[in-house]
């Protein structure tokens, strides 16, 4: 059965989605000295508030998207996917100790065992393109004119 929430559902679950994160974020900045890499767990922390923040405002726009059921639940996913595994990849990796092949500035030197350079490693690139492929989707459901224009406005004649 292939049933997706309506937009307003959707919107209200992406808010929460990123709201969630903004608070990781926050609480990771609390741990940011007592990490293997604090520069790696600082990266972690704004990864979580930045990434918060994007699912909110996508949250925000959602119900202006004009999407078909699969690409509305692909967003959606890819979305949040890519948001969480950016604040839990940094974070891994400050955690370890590791990362600086992918990430040479925050990485300084550091590099993990073969298995947590390829979590790592993993994780950046499956994210970079998940985001890029939100981007996108979200880019063609913005296409056109607003079926309903948003309230306050002005009608166009």
């Amino acid at each position: 059965m292939n049933i997706q929430p309506p937009a307003s559902g959707m919107s209200r679950r992406l808010i929460r989605c990123g709201v969630l994160l903004f608070l990781l974020g926050l609480l990771t900045g609390l741990v940011v000295p007592m990490l293997a890499n604090p520069r790696m767990g600082l990266s972690s922390h704004l990864e979580g508030v930045m990434n918060g923040v994007v699912l909110v405002v996508l949250g925000l726009a959602w119900p202006r998207l004009r999407l078909s059921r699969a690409a509305s639940l692909a967003a959606f996913w890819l979305a949040v996917y890519g948001t969480y595994v950016n604040w839990a990849t940094t974070l891994a990796a400050a955690a370890w100790g590791a990362g600086a092949p992918m990430m040479p500035i925050a990485g300084l030197g550091r590099q993990g065992t073969r298995l947590e350079e390829g979590i790592i490693s993993f994780g950046l690139v499956s994210l970079a393109l998940a985001m890029i492929a939100t981007c996108v989707i979200v880019l063609w459901g913005l296409r056109g004119a607003d079926a309903v224009p948003p309230a306050g406005a002005e009608p166009r004649t």
